[in-house]
C-alpha cells in the first residue's frame, strides 16, 4: 500500500516542486542547487508523512462500543477520528452486536438481517439479543486514546440514557480476540477498571448493564458487527446541544453514494 501512494504521490508532486524550483532564475548555480535540494527535501518529508498515514490506516483494526442509543456515541468516535487522525471521511459506523442470530427476509433468501424496530417486525435486533454499538477502524497505536473517548462517554459508571431500558442498550465492547487481545489486557480492560467498571467476557444475548457498571466484551471474530440503516447514520441525539451540523447529518448520504455504507435490506431510507 505504502509503494502505491508513493508512486502516485510522485507524478503528482515532484512535478510542481521541480518545475517551481528550475523555472526561477537564481544567479548563480549554487543557489539553483539549492533551489531544487530544498523542493526535493520538502517532497521527501511530504511522502515520508504520507507513507507513515497509510501504513497507520493498513494497522487500523475494526472495533466497536456501546453504551446506550448509538446516535451520541458515532458522533463522539467521528469527531475523535478527524481530531486525532485527520480522517477527513470518517470510519465511525451505527451497528448492532453481541446476538446470537440473525434474521432472515423471504424476498433476500441467504441475506442475514439485523434491523431496527419496524412494523414489519423483521429481524428485529433486540429480540435477536443485539445491542447498539458503533463500529470503528482503530489504529493499533491509538486504541488508549478511543478508550479513553468510550470511558468519556458514561457517567457514573452508566449510559447517560437512563430512560432507554433493555439489553439492546447494554454497555459493550468488541475486538479481535475479545478480553484475550492483548490490548485489552494492556491497555483497555485497566483503562474501564480504573473508570470503576468491571469488563465481563461477553457470551452473546447477555443481559442489561444499567446500574451494575458492567461492561461486555466481545471476540468481533465470534460477535462481528452488522450496520444500521442508512438513516441511523450520523443522527442527531435527543439531549440538549445534540443538534449537529447539517454537514455531519448529511455524512450518511454522502458515505451511501462512495459505497461505504451499504443496503442492509431492511427497512430504510433508500
Amino acid at each position: 500500500m505504502p509503494r502505491v501512494v508513493a508512486v502516485v504521490v510522485s507524478s503528482v508532486v515532484v512535478g510542481p516542486f521541480l518545475a517551481s524550483a528550475l523555472s526561477a532564475s537564481p544567479p548563480h548555480h549554487a543557489t539553483r542547487r539549492a533551489a531544487v535540494s530544498s523542493s526535493l527535501s520538502s517532497f521527501v518529508l511530504s511522502l515520508a508523512t504520507l507513507t507513515a498515514a497509510a501504513k497507520e490506516e493498513d494497522d487500523a483494526q475494526e472495533m466497536y462500543f456501546g453504551v446506550g442509543c448509538f446516535w451520541h456515541v458515532q458522533h463522539e468516535f467521528a469527531a475523535l477520528e478527524k481530531s486525532l487522525l485527520g480522517r477527513k471521511d470518517p470510519t465511525a459506523t451505527a451497528g448492532y452486536a453481541g446476538g446470537l442470530a440473525t434474521g432472515r427476509d423471504a424476498s433476500r433468501p441467504g441475506k442475514d438481517l439485523v434491523c431496527y424496530h419496524n412494523f414489519q417486525r423483521l429481524a428485529d435486533y433486540g429480540k435477536l439479543g443485539h445491542a447498539e454499538v458503533v463500529g470503528v477502524q482503530v489504529p493499533s497505536k491509538h486504541v488508549a486514546a478511543f478508550a479513553d473517548q468510550y470511558v468519556a462517554l458514561f457517567v457514573r459508571g452508566d449510559r447517560p440514557d437512563k430512560l432507554d431500558v433493555g439489553p439492546e442498550y447494554r454497555s459493550l465492547l468488541g475486538l479481535p480476540g475479545g478480553v484475550d487481545a492483548p490490548s485489552f489486557q494492556d491497555t483497555i480492560g485497566p483503562k474501564l477498571r480504573d473508570a470503576g467498571l468491571e469488563p465481563r467476557r461477553g457470551t452473546g444475548n447477555d443481559p442489561d448493564t444499567l446500574g451494575k457498571k458492567i461492561v461486555w466484551v466481545y471476540d468481533t471474530a465470534s460477535f462481528p458487527v452488522h450496520q444500521a440503516e442508512v438513516y441511523h447514520q450520523f443522527h442527531d441525539g435527543f439531549f440538549p446541544g445534540e443538534n449537529y451540523p447539517a454537514d455531519y447529518n448529511e455524512l450518511n448520504l454522502v458515505a451511501f453514494r462512495n459505497g461505504r455504507l451499504r443496503d442492509t435490506g431492511c427497512p430504510d431510507i433508500i
